[in-house]
């Protein structure tokens, strides 16, 4: 009997991230809204126009791609990364793993405009634009990472 407990226990706590014991209270309706039009600036800028250049501009994203020293060959496969890391990040249920890994991407950029010597600030922008998006939105990842602590 004492197995089916730790079972039911163990079954419990994948069923819950952090170890609680029931599902974390949503946030604000207030934050949940800044959080998704905070979300919605990288989402149409890396998901709605690399989807627009994938479909409309292959050549300027060649040539892109040339400039900065990649192989031409290569622009399509990043755009399509790019792409699905967005949709992604718009999932409520992958957000997370979507932020992980359009800051990898966006990290990317960031080496790729100081290797060419341009300004590098609007990656580091957009990446701060998906994780406050998704600190807003999402009660895991304030519990994750509080800025404050809780008043009890």
């Amino acid at each position: 009997m004492t197995t089916t407990t730790s079972t039911t226990n163990s079954l419990e706590q994948n069923r819950h991230p952090l170890g609680y014991a029931t599902p974390p209270a949503p946030v604000s309706r207030a934050a949940w809204w800044t959080g998704w039009i905070i979300s919605a600036i990288p989402l149409l800028m890396m998901g709605g126009m690399g989807a627009a250049i994938l479909l409309f501009s292959r050549g300027m994203a060649r040539d892109g791609m040339t400039k900065y020293g990649y192989p031409a060959s290569s622009a399509i496969p990043i755009l399509i990364v790019e792409v699905v890391c967005a949709i992604l990040y718009a999932i409520p249920r992958t957000a997370v793993l979507g932020a992980v890994l359009l800051t990898g991407y966006l990290g990317g950029a960031v080496a790729t405009h100081v290797h060419a010597g341009e300004a590098w600030v609007f990656p580091v922008i957009f990446g701060v634009l998906v994780w406050l998006g998704l600190y807003l939105r999402d009660r895991r990842v304030r519990d994750l990472v509080p800025l404050r602590r809780p008043s009890n």
